[in-house]
């Protein structure tokens, strides 16, 4: 199975690029909001892969980052979302943004995406809300032993620590995950889970 390609871009047409690695061109469908990061024609990029083989077809997806990719295959798995339409649904959104949507059940959001009602709205808050809460639970629990890294910082405690870890493992920087932590009024979140979708929903 392809799980990255590594090459130098040789065509873009919305939402395909064509990569060539080794003499191989490869036509990689992206979301539009990965597609608009890629450098210019020439320049070498890195894409982070989900190969599809069916009967007739071969298909791959290409996303910036793994957690991207790692949204488009549990959106695949959703009732009613096959890959066209997850690719449709991060084109007309950024992850951050789609996420915030779930997890505040916004369905009038959801249902102003292309090929989207409102029962598959229904179907994506259900569904996605039960996949991010594993995700966050898994996050903080495989982190918690996370040392961090800017030592100046003396009050911090254990719970925000796994947050800022799990967080790094979603893709931030260190320094921006823990501002992003630190910053937030926790008066009232002993939780990594809830203090990770705080500091989410304060970037979108």
């Amino acid at each position: 199975m392809i799980g990255q390609l590594t090459g130098n871009i040789l065509e873009k047409h919305p939402p395909m690029v064509l990569l060539e690695v080794y003499g191989v061109g490869y036509e990689i469908n992206m979301p539009m909001t990965c597609f608009y990061k890629l450098p210019e024609l020439n320049k070498k990029t890195t894409i982070f892969i989900h190969f599809i083989v069916r009967k007739d077809i071969q298909l791959l997806f290409g996303f910036n980052s793994k957690q991207e990719r790692i949204l488009f295959r549990e959106l695949i798995k959703v009732t009613g979302i096959g890959p066209k339409l997850a690719l449709s649904i991060l084109s007309s959104m950024s992850a951050k943004q789609f996420i915030i949507s779930i997890e505040q059940e916004e369905i009038n959001t959801l249902i102003k995406l292309p090929g989207v009602g409102k029962k598959t709205a229904r179907h994506l808050i259900i569904e996605m809300k039960d996949v991010f809460k594993k995700m966050y639970n898994g996050l903080c629990e495989n982190n918690a032993e996370f040392t961090i890294i800017n030592s100046s910082i003396s009050s911090i405690t254990d719970v925000e620590a796994e947050a800022i870890a799990a967080l790094i493992a979603l893709g931030y920087k260190s320094k921006e995950a823990q501002k992003m932590i630190i910053g937030l009024d926790k008066s009232n979140e002993k939780n990594c889970e809830n203090l990770i979708k705080i500091a989410l929903r304060k970037i979108v």
